[in-house]
């Protein structure tokens, strides 16, 4: 199907724009479909400007987009150089706009851009604003998150912090929840939506190149932050997210739920012994591979037992090699393998 001329076009590269949205594509044409409606429909009296970074799909993405989208302004990749060096060819393209990083499974309400953007215009000091997030039922899903700790992280692991771990990362609507805020502050905020103010990305940049998936949202919101920006989630919008579509599909993600993904222990390393150090990242390690080797004797026991899988305690098993094979391979948290 063309081009529908009953909703908005965008404008192209080099025109004045009042928003650019980026959207990195990795085998993700199931999703396209939705996503581009919901933004046209969103983009009604703005000037947005849209830039897709097709990440090698090869799933017929390309031509969907020169077919039904032939006003977004499309950069093919050759190869799959992963979300956060996708997301910085964009800034070539900027003028003095905001940039929203939008993910091809979100799908923003028709109200989103406008009241992000005027968020963001209300308050000088506010340089990256996310949005309420729900999954395809309604669900509230984590929006508005804390930094990772060490110590906090390896406690819920391993079963010695109860509760769900991001109960207090959810972002109430304050139309259902009263008292709820609007504007609610945060550490970093989830990538799916994520609308980062022009000044700051001429002063911080954007994304740490050398994380191919994972983290660089946490990098680059500490970064933000340090830099003198306030950073929060918007609750009277709401974005819904499927989650994890094109990332399942990548080398190194793990299918299953109580294996740790690759690209996240990697990422995890870098992210640490960035921020960390040599003791921070060697805490990291530590901490993991001790976690994982709880996990396993638990699951041992359990199994003998009888009230658990006979190889869930290799799942841990192998988490544990992971990180330490890892580790060496980053040259303990220094450079990236991909």
């Amino acid at each position: 199907m063309p081009l529908d001329s009953a909703l908005p076009s965008f404008v192209p590269a080099g025109a004045p724009a009042d928003l650019t949205v980026a959207l990195v594509s990795y085998r993700s044409l199931s999703f396209l479909p939705r996503c581009f409606e919901t933004l046209r429909v969103a983009s009604a009296g703005l000037r947005v400007r849209v830039v897709v970074v097709d990440n090698a799909s090869g799933d017929g993405g390309l031509e969907w987009l020169a077919t039904h989208a032939p006003d977004a302004v499309v950069i093919a990749n050759a190869d799959n150089v992963g979300f956060g060096r996708a997301n910085n060819q964009v800034l070539p393209l900027l003028g003095e706009e905001p940039l929203l990083l939008l993910n091809t499974d979100a799908f923003v309400a028709p109200d989103s851009l406008h009241a992000a953007l005027a968020a963001l215009a209300a308050d000088p000091a506010l340089g990256l604003l996310g949005v309420r997030l729900v999954d395809e039922n309604g669900l509230p899903a984590p929006a508005a998150r804390h930094f990772p700790g060490l110590v906090s992280g390896f406690a819920q692991k391993v079963g010695l912090k109860r509760g769900d771990p991001h109960a207090d990362e959810l972002v109430a609507d304050p139309a259902t929840t009263p008292g709820a805020p609007a504007l609610r502050p945060c550490d970093w905020v989830v990538g799916c939506f994520y609308l980062v103010r022009g000044a700051v990305l001429r002063q911080v940049g954007l994304f740490d190149p050398r994380y191919f998936l994972y983290f660089e949202e946490v990098d680059h919101c500490l970064r933000t932050r340090q830099a003198g920006w306030q950073i929060a989630c918007l609750a009277t919008t709401t974005v819904v997210h499927v989650g994890g579509g094109s990332a399942a599909q990548m080398p190194g993600f793990a299918a299953g739920a109580r294996q740790v993904s690759v690209l996240q222990v990697e990422s995890a390393l870098l992210y640490w012994r960035k921020h960390g150090g040599l003791l921070g990242l060697m805490t990291a390690l530590g901490l993991g591979l001790l976690a994982d080797a709880v996990l396993a004797l638990k699951a041992w026991a359990k199994a003998r037992l009888g009230r658990g899988a006979a190889g869930d305690a290799a799942v841990h098993a192998r988490n544990a090699r992971q990180w330490w094979t890892l580790a060496r391979a980053t040259g303990f948290g220094t450079r990236p393998t991909r």
